[in-house]
């Protein structure tokens, strides 16, 4: 008889806390830290700390060297499917050539047929004859005991018994895209950003090897503060002095370069395959009882 007390109490009519914690009953909460989320200075592509950062429109942060190595591979790639989807139209234009060639030649040979009566006409059924001219009771010759045995063989597996499925090439598109945003990126909409280091001397000899401040409030960029580029001329701001002072002034604090409202991009941070920045980073995972199975069902983990 179990014992009656705390973890072992296994004979009551309902489920105990510890019972329900084991068969994964309720919601499980889990706030995500730092290791979850890329920081603000990582390139979005090698996701190390960027070296010459340059920034598309829709505020993705690269390497310069990255971001060109990967809309260069691409080009290669358009480069090699426009090749092979080349390759395949003029195929299927020699196809239907040679099918129009032999339609041509079964025609005259019906017609040459028609006016000598001592063969026999020429019709659908004996279009399959053997190519030895053998037909009518001859025609058995062309089964062969290989075909034979290739038709009745149930091991579908074999390459020889696979039937072969024309891969088609569809017309790949011309533009590049963004590896982020998935959206139509050109280098020429590509620009430079530029960050404000600290400069003070107790930052210097803290843990960190580079710290960057906002140039007009003076405070140190994190992942807790929304980033604002200047597509002008790279500056970046904390959110709260672009829209207070750089987009009522139009001009940029630092340069005095001027600038308009669509030029002021807000930079994306964060955001890797299991968390995105901006929202509550707190994973959930629903797991509710099977009715009358005892085991726990898992419901896909949501994040909010």
């Amino acid at each position: 008889m179990p014992q009656r007390h705390s973890k072992n109490n296994n004979d009551l009519a309902y489920f105990t806390y510890d019972e329900k914690k084991k068969l994964g009953y309720g919601t499980q909460n889990e706030r995500l830290g730092k290791d979850s989320i890329k920081p603000f200075d990582a390139c979005s592509l090698c996701l190390k700390p960027f070296i010459d950062p340059m920034c598309c429109q829709k505020g993705h942060v690269f390497c310069k060297e990255c971001i060109l190595e990967c809309l260069l591979s691409q080009k290669k790639q358009i480069q090699r499917k426009l090749a092979a989807h080349t390759s395949q139209l003029k195929q299927e234009q020699e196809e239907e050539s040679e099918k129009l060639m032999l339609q041509k030649a079964q025609e005259l040979d019906a017609f040459d047929q028609q006016n000598h009566g001592a063969l026999p006409q020429y019709s659908d059924k004996n279009i399959n004859r053997d190519r030895n001219n053998f037909h009518g009771a001859n025609s058995v010759k062309t089964t062969s005991y290989e075909e034979e045995a290739l038709r009745t063989m149930k091991a579908f597996w074999l390459p020889s018994a696979t039937p072969d499925a024309p891969v088609k090439v569809n017309a790949p598109s011309t533009s590049t895209t963004c590896p982020e945003g998935n959206e139509n990126l050109k280098m020429k909409s590509l620009f430079s950003i530029r960050f404000t280091k600290d400069t003070n001397d107790e930052k210097k000899h803290s843990g960190r090897d580079k710290s960057y401040i906002c140039p007009s409030c003076k405070v140190t960029l994190t992942n807790t503060l929304s980033l604002v580029g200047l597509s002008t001329c790279g500056h970046v701001f904390c959110k709260k002095c672009a829209n207070k002072f750089v987009a009522v002034d139009k001009v940029c604090l630092v340069c005095n370069k001027g600038c308009k409202e669509r030029n002021l991009v807000n930079l994306v941070k964060g955001g890797t395959g299991f968390a995105g920045h901006g929202d509550n980073l707190e994973a959930k995972d629903f797991k509710h009882l099977g009715s009358g199975s005892g085991l726990g069902l898992v419901r896909p983990a949501m994040k909010t």
